[in-house]
This record gives structure tokens, C-alpha cells and sequence, in this order.
């Protein structure tokens, strides 16, 4: 999730993405995602194991900023919500 282009980065789990999605963008999850304005999808990958995407979710947090940036414009370099995408 990002606040815009370049913006604010907010990287999570869950096991629903459209309703967490929903969540996010409509300021129903208190916590750093709302206080920042992280409300676009704009990078996601899916795992078939929980357990793995929360270890690769723990991993990508120590990731430094350049990392980030880079995996999300090697997909979508426009920054475009990819919200809409999913349905």
C-alpha cells in the first residue's frame, strides 16, 4: 500500500486482500497505514502458505526503501491502485 506515487510505503499479510484493501482505504484499520494515508494498492504477490508470506513479509520489512521501489515500478510503473485489478 502506498499515500501516492513515491509516497509512504505500508507492507502487510492477510488472508482476504479485497477486504483488507476495503479496510484500508476506507480508514477502518486504525494504526500507521490510516495515520499515513496508505490507501492505494499499488504492489501485492500471493503465497499458497501463510507461514511463508509472513516470513516474506518480515523479510521485505528490513528491505531498504531503493529495494521496495524497485520491485514495485518493475510492475507497475505507473503506480496505478491495482485495487480494481483484483475483481
Amino acid at each position: 500500500m502506498a499515500s501516492r506515487r513515491n509516497g509512504t510505503l505500508y507492507l502487510g499479510v492477510t488472508s482476504d486482500l479485497i477486504a483488507r484493501i476495503h479496510q484500508h482505504r476506507n480508514g477502518l484499520v486504525d494504526g500507521f497505514s490510516k495515520r499515513y494515508g496508505c490507501t492505494r494498492l499499488v504492489w501485492f504477490e500471493t503465497h499458497d502458505d501463510l507461514q511463508e508470506a509472513r516470513r516474506r513479509e518480515l523479510h521485505m520489512k528490513k528491505w531498504k526503501r531503493d529495494w521496495k521501489l524497485e520491485l514495485i515500478e518493475a510492475d507497475n510503473p505507473q503506480w496505478r491502485d491495482l485495487y480494481e485489478t483484483l475483481f
